[in-house]
């Protein structure tokens, strides 16, 4: 399997669900992630994440953990209880960047952590790691 590239691929089958409780951040997130040409759908707290994720069905939620109702790890306890969400791709994005808040979001079952302030960069890397892993999935279901 060789590597892909994510900039060159068609994303258009794919939703990527943003969860901030800070709408400028989610008008940030959107404008750096416009480079790619999957759809955005956001949310501002952890029941609308659920929510939207029933709607929407997202191959990848960049989540922040600080957030009403449900925080961040209620959220990813929540999806990888559910099976039909259990191979979606998901990434931490936090202020709470402390060996404890990365050990705890990953071992709750994130497969990443960026912490905030987001560096675009930082950002992309990110992304593009996810998407090859959801890319590749999709090739093995096939």
């Amino acid at each position: 399997m060789g590597r892909y590239n994510i900039l060159d691929a068609d994303l258009s089958a794919y939703t990527v669900l943003l969860a901030d409780d800070i709408e400028l951040n989610l008008v940030m997130l959107r404008k750096m992630l416009s480079r790619y040409n999957f759809n955005v759908v956001t949310a501002l707290n952890g029941r609308e994440v659920l929510e939207r994720m029933s709607e929407y069905k997202p191959s990848l939620l960049i989540l922040d953990l600080m957030m009403p109702v449900l925080n961040g790890y209620e959220v990813i306890s929540k999806v990888r209880e559910t099976p039909e969400y259990s191979s979606m791709r998901i990434v931490v994005m936090s202020a709470l960047n402390t060996n404890d808040s990365v050990e705890r979001s990953l071992g709750l079952g994130a497969n990443d952590f960026i912490p905030k302030p987001i560096l675009m960069e930082r950002l992309y890397d990110t992304v593009s790691r996810q998407f090859e892993a959801v890319l590749a999935m999709d090739d093995v279901a096939e």
